[in-house]
């Protein structure tokens, strides 16, 4: 296979408070002040000459080497901050990397931000011919892709007015069309198709197969486990801007939600009222998971898991304590909460005053419900109503559930689905007529 893309040694660093100012004079002035150690004249962003640079000093990609062959279709996944966008927007040549080099082979289309590459003065239409000239393409091949682009775009409406009055889904559809259907030998997508609906979204899916079956290469950006499962055949994990797995699909979401993730904790825990979470009338001591009668992070999924939640109620009033319990990949599992604690009755479940105190409340997931990876709390405590919010902690507290196999090691053997209750099944054979 030809190699349509190789990167060596690149990296992008980026520094707080330095900032470019739209004329060649000013950013000028502001180089030769930094390096005279004077103030900059011209700084928005204020920022003390005197720190060691050092501390402002961010890298979004640290050390990449990847070489892409033709038809590859490429996922990228990581969490927010990890150096996705910022290593489209290279391949796209809309930053430079600060080390190394990115070298292309074949036209490339970007869809990276709602409106990219469209002028708001300009229609639809117009838009179209603009960006495929961009693309080196002539006003006749322009003319046999027309009817398909707005037609898959599905704005034909609208497609003789200004872009400038579209909404963001317009923008969307439209410039995904674009990009797709004029001939781009590698297609780049951020994770802009969120914006569009769900049937919208089904469509890229599928055009972007069809891309990659034609031989061209693709290379989607997305926080969707499935839809990079459905379409890449091979996926990049970064953190922290840095290249940590490469492998297929199933094998680098894997390792993404049991290694990329927030580190697991069995206790989240503080020790002063005036540092915990809250306000004057509830702060949060601690949250914790008990299993086998001890704090465990890796709890076994067949072992009883118990989630303690300590708060210092400081006003007397009526309190509603739960959390969601959320997979890897952020969809709620179950949102438990102790409104059973003392009333089955759904209109009077705030009825109950807490007084002064510290208090503890528990919850008990059953053994063998939730299937081996990673989970998530999301803690609420509120007062008189459910939107009376005192303490909303996402992400609170990170656990595993593990499976130990004969030979004691630890597993992430699993079913489908988050979680695998053990059901009661019967089968009896019957008396045919």
């Amino acid at each position: 296979m030809k190699t349509v893309i190789k990167i060596e040694k690149l990296s992008k660093e980026y520094r707080l408070g330095t900032i470019g100012y739209g004329t060649l004079r000013e950013d000028l002035q502001g180089w030769w002040a930094r390096l005279n150690g004077r103030r900059d004249p011209n700084t928005i962003i204020g920022s003390n000459i005197n720190k060691n640079l050092n501390e402002n000093r961010i890298l979004a990609l640290d050390n990449i080497n990847l070489e892409i062959s033709e038809g590859d279709r490429i996922g990228i996944i990581g969490k927010n901050g990890a150096g996705k966008s910022t290593l489209l927007k290279i391949l796209s040549r809309i930053t430079t990397p600060t080390v190394g080099s990115a070298k292309i082979r074949g036209r490339v289309a970007s869809l990276l931000e709602v409106g990219t590459g469209f002028h708001p003065e300009l229609t639809g239409r117009e838009n179209i011919y603009l960006n495929g000239t961009i693309y080196g393409m002539t006003k006749r091949e322009i003319d046999g892709k027309l009817d398909e682009i707005i037609e898959f775009s599905g704005i034909s409406k609208y497609i003789d007015t200004p872009v400038k009055r579209y909404s963001s889904g317009m923008h969307v559809r439209l410039g995904f069309a674009v990009a797709a259907y004029l001939e781009p030998e590698i297609l780049l997508v951020d994770e802009i198709l969120a914006v569009g609906d769900a049937e919208f979204q089904k469509k890229c899916l599928g055009k972007m197969k069809n891309i990659g079956s034609q031989g061209k290469t693709v290379i989607f950006v997305s926080h969707n486990m499935n839809a990079v499962e459905s379409l890449c055949d091979k996926v990049i994990v970064l953190v922290k801007g840095k290249l940590k797995f490469i492998g297929n699909q199933k094998e680098a979401i894997q390792y993404y939600t049991e290694n990329a993730l927030e580190d697991v904790r069995g206790e989240v825990s503080w020790k002063r009222k005036e540092d915990a979470p809250g306000d004057d009338r509830v702060r949060l001591k601690a949250i914790r998971i008990i299993s086998d009668g001890v704090i465990n992070a890796n709890p076994d999924v067949d072992q009883e898991i118990k989630v303690e939640i300590e708060y210092w109620n400081t006003q007397p009033g009526k309190r509603w304590v739960g959390f969601w319990l959320v997979d890897s990949l952020g969809y709620p599992i179950v949102t438990p909460s102790n409104s059973t604690d003392y009333t089955t009755k759904p209109d009077v479940w705030f009825d109950k005053t807490y007084p002064i105190g510290l208090f503890r409340s528990t919850c008990i997931i059953p053994k063998s419900l939730l299937n081996p990876g990673q989970f998530s709390i999301n803690l609420h405590i509120n007062g008189s109503s459910v939107i009376d919010n005192i303490i909303s902690e996402i992400n609170i507290l990170h656990f595993n559930i593990i499976e130990k196999v004969n030979n004691n090691k630890f597993s992430f053997s699993k079913t489908t689905g988050a979680i695998r209750p053990r059901l009661d099944w019967n089968t009896n054979q019957l008396k045919e007529n």
